[in-house]
Formats: structure tokens, C-alpha cells, sequence
């Protein structure tokens, strides 16, 4: 059946590795659903009867029934790219200030060489060919070549300098923005963390050590394909740890999983181990200390006795604090939205050192937060990877997708960042203001240039040398004017000597 066939209340089976179809209520069956792409949740939700599953998201352990809910365009993905689709069409584009600066220079240079031939052909009386030669003196040597290539070519020179660093910007204008922005916004899940559970903690609660704890736990989860156990297997073999199948397997779903081998193995919540007749009662703190931080806790039970504790998190990558800390030393206010829970979301920003954190919140509501944050006065970047970052990047006055990235993510951000590093996003901001500093720059000499030379042209040398001196000055003009460009040129040409 084709997805555009389904109704609403069409039954239907999702094995697992398949995405779910539609917006829909599971009728029979359990299994872990990964909904990051629409929630930022980096840990899996085990779904069950009853419970509502979210069209595009995977299906990862279990076979499900599943109940048709909402279609087509009611759908949430549906509501996110039509949210996507309306922030897009409000943006406004931004007015070159060159392109204003010469609107009122280039007729006011006119004027000017109409006056100055005026005067020295009916005051100055040097005759009408000197006149003319005064007219078009000034009229070379204010040709705004200058000024037009002043923003293009600075802009040009950062592109491929964004590029040279796996950084690819869509369009100038979006490094113009860069220079202003001064809040970031963070997605957490796929953008300072890494998207995917990892090991962090291994304690052993008896003599045995943490190789020999993993190793068991290794045994337990070797014949799931529940993300957890991924995590644990990948550790295992990280750590070149033999793993060997295990006689029986039972998996106990929401809870862990039962196994035989050399020993009777119980891996799982503090629920499953409590269901067994073990009391958690004597670890329960450390458990405790590890969910503070955001943290998935397993106990590992050997022939009832409890082993060890194993504790997954998602973890940060390599340069995300180093890459906050270089933004805010930009003098750049950061956020951290993230739809992930509350405990997880404070852990991770009180390790970047992003204090203004919001948790567990929907697409829609990332958006209505930018929207505060743009009311407030502020220029806002959004960073973000998922489908449910879209809206927010669209919305945001810049948007920074990171490369590895959903598509719809990286279609509607300004800025994409190709290598996947946080670190990236400081450089980006960083060449924007070194952009803009570049055209400026540029102007000022180019104003400069004119304020010095034009009355040069208009005759402020006749006096001193004559109506003569107009045999050559149309020519010193032409080569002042060619200079000119040259020097925006090369001086934008600067901007390739910037070092992120």
C-alpha cells in the first residue's frame, strides 16, 4: 500500500527497522520507537498498546500493529514543514548598503560635473573644450567601480574562505547577518551532543572488575537490537572484550532482558531487578547520582546478586565547550532548546556552560521561542540537525545547519556546516564580522578616494597650473579610478589570510 492510499483507522503492520507511516495509535505489539527527529530525545521510547506513534519516525525492536491516527496534511511532519513553509515566506531581504549609497552618489557626481563645467565655462572662461574635459575628468574619476565591487568581492573572497574550512553559505547576505547576530540558539541532541548512546560509567559492586561487568553485560544484550545493547556491544568491542551467545534469552520489554550462560544474567531498570525480589536499597544512591546527570542506569544481576551498575548517556562532542565559550567571548548570548528532558538538557548545559536552557518542548514551541527572542530586539542564529529544528532555522534571522543533519534541515539553513563541528559555528560568526569589517573597509577607502580626488577633477589645479593641466588629467583620472578598484580588490583578497 502507498502512504498517499492510507486512511484514517487503515490497520497496519510495522516490522522493525520501518519507519512508521502516519500519525497512529499501536493496537497490539511493543517495541522502542527513536522519535529524535521530531522530539530531540536521543534515548529510544519504548511504546506499547495504546500509546501514540508519530508518522516518519523508526520502529527499532518489536513488530506493532498500528491504527491510522491522522493523514496527509494533519499529520505532525506535515505541520512541521508547512510551519517551515510560512517562516520562510516571512523572512525580508536585506538592502545592500552599497546599492543605497550609490543612489544618491551617483547623481549627486553628475551634478557636480554639470556645475564645475558650468562655472569654468561661463565664470572661469576656459573655453569650452577645458570645460568639457573638466566634465568628464570628474565624471572618471568618480566612476563608482569602487563602491560596487566593494561588497561583492569581500563577500566572494569569505565564501570560498567558508568553503576552504567545510563551511557552505548559501549566500552572502547570510554573512551579513552573521556579523549582527548576538543570541545563539542550540539544538542539543545531533548538535553539542553526538545523537547516539554511549558507555560512560561502569561500576562494579563486588570484586569483579569493569571489563568483566561489561563483558557480562555484553553476554545479556548480544542477542538484542534494541539501541541500548548496540551501545553496550560497541563499547565491548571498543574495549576487545570476547563476547559469547548466550544459552537462553528472554527479553522482558520496558524493563531489560534474561539470559543464560556460564551464569544466570539479569540486566535491566531498577524495576526488573526489584520484580526479581533484589533490593536496589544499597546502590540506590549512586543510581540516583547517575540519572542527576542525565544518565540511563542498568544493573547487572549475576546469579541474584547484583554485579555492577552500567550507565549510557549522549554524550558531547569533541569541541562543544570550547565552541561556546569562543561564542560567548564574542560578547553572544547562548541558549540551549532542547526537546529532551529536563535533567538531561541541565546536565548537558551546565557542561558547555550554557546556563539559559529550555527542556522538553516541541517543534512549535522552539519557534515561538525565537520569535520572543527576535521581539526582544536580538539578531538570532539557530543551530540545529533534525526535521524538528526546520521551523526554528527558517524562523531564525540566520539559520545554521549542522552537515550530518536531516535534509529539511539543511535546506532551509543559510549556513551549513559540512565537517559536523560545533567549533564551526564560532567560525562562521567569526568571518562574518570579518566580512563586514572587509566592506567597510572598502567603502571608507573608496569615499575617501572621492572626497580627495573629485575636487582635483572639478579644477581645484587650475589656478595653480592652468587650464592646460586638462591635456593630461582625464588620463591620471582613468588610471586614480583603476587604482582605485584594485586596491578593494586586493584588500579584500586579505580576508584569505583569515585562520579560524
Amino acid at each position: 500500500m502507498k502512504i498517499e492510499e492510507i486512511k484514517v483507522n487503515d490497520v497496519m503492520l510495522v516490522k522493525p527497522g520501518e519507519s512508521i507511516p502516519t500519525d497512529s495509535i499501536i493496537v497490539d505489539g511493543f517495541s522502542s520507537v527513536d522519535e529524535s527527529m521530531i522530539t530531540g530525545e536521543s534515548i529510544p521510547v519504548d511504546k506499547k498498546a495504546g500509546d501514540s506513534v508519530i508518522g516518519g519516525t523508526i520502529n527499532l525492536s518489536g513488530a506493532i500493529r498500528i491504527k491510522a491516527d491522522k493523514v496527509g496534511s494533519d499529520t505532525t511532519l506535515s505541520e512541521i514543514i508547512e510551519t517551515v513553509r510560512n517562516a520562510n515566506s516571512e523572512k525580508v531581504p536585506i538592502q545592500r548598503l552599497a546599492d543605497t549609497i550609490s543612489s544618491y552618489f551617483v547623481p549627486a557626481v553628475v551634478s557636480v560635473g554639470v556645475l564645475a563645467f558650468l562655472y569654468w565655462f561661463y565664470l572661469g572662461k576656459i573655453g569650452l573644450t577645458f570645460s568639457l574635459l573638466v566634465f568628464v575628468s570628474v565624471l572618471i574619476i568618480a566612476c563608482p567601480c569602487a563602491l560596487g565591487i566593494a561588497t561583492p568581492a569581500a563577500l566572494m573572497v569569505s565564501s570560498g574562505k567558508a568553503a576552504e574550512n567545510g563551511i557552505l553559505v548559501k549566500g552572502g547576505q547570510y554573512l551579513e547577518i552573521a556579523n549582527k547576530v548576538n543570541v545563539v540558539v542550540l539544538d542539543k541532541t545531533g548538535t553539542i551532543t553526538k545523537g547516539v548512546l554511549e558507555v560512560t560509567d561502569i561500576v562494579p559492586l563486588t570484586g569483579m572488575d569493569e571489563n568483566e561487568v561489561l563483558r557480562y553485560s555484553a553476554i545479556a544484550e548480544s542477542s538484542s537490537e534494541h539501541p541500548v545493547a548496540k551501545s553496550i556491544l560497541r563499547e565491548a568491542k571498543k574495549r576487545n572484550i570476547e563476547i559469547l551467545f548466550p544459552n537462553e534469552f528472554t527479553y522482558i520489554p520496558g524493563k531489560g532482558v534474561y539470559c543464560k550462560s556460564d551464569k544466570e544474567i539479569l540486566l535491566g531498570n531498577r524495576d526488573l531487578v526489584r520484580e526479581n525480589g533484589i533490593s536496589t536499597d544499597p546502590f540506590e544512591q549512586k543510581m540516583k547520582d547517575l540519572e542527576v546527570e542525565g544518565k540511563t542506569v542498568l544493573v547487572l544481576v549475576l546469579n541474584s546478586k547484583p554485579t555492577g551498575l552500567l550507565a549510557l548517556a549522549d554524550t558531547l562532542k569533541d569541541d562543544s565547550a570550547r565552541a561556546i565559550a569562543e561564542i560567548q567571548r564574542m560578547g553572544v548570548e547562548t541558549w540551549m532548546i532542547s526537546g529532551d528532558n529536563e535533567a538531561t538538557a541541565r546536565t548537558i548545559g551546565r557542561k558547555v556552560g550554557i546556563s539559559n536552557v529550555i527542556a522538553n518542548v516541541k517543534p512549535n514551541q522552539k519557534l515561538e521561542k525565537i520569535e520572543e527572542l527576535q521581539r526582544a530586539g536580538n539578531v538570532v542564529a539557530m543551530v540545529g540537525d533534525g526535521i524538528n529544528d526546520a521551523p526554528s532555522l527558517a524562523k531564525a534571522d540566520l539559520g545554521i545547519a549542522i552537515g550530518s543533519g536531516s535534509d529539511i534541515a539543511k535546506e532551509t539553513g543559510g549556513i551549513v556546516l559540512m565537517k559536523d563541528r560545533l567549533y564551526d559555528v564560532f567560525v562562521s560568526l567569526k568571518l562574518g564580522r570579518k566580512t563586514i569589517g572587509k566592506i567597510k573597509q572598502n567603502l571608507m577607502w573608496a569615499f575617501f578616494y572621492n572626497i580627495v580626488l573629485i575636487p582635483i577633477a572639478a579644477g581645484a589645479l587650475i589656478p595653480f597650473f592652468g587650464a592646460t593641466i586638462y591635456n593630461i588629467l582625464p588620463f591620471l583620472a582613468a588610471f586614480a579610478m583603476a587604482f582605485s578598484s584594485t586596491t578593494v580588490v586586493l584588500n579584500s583578497l586579505l580576508l584569505k589570510r583569515f585562520k579560524p
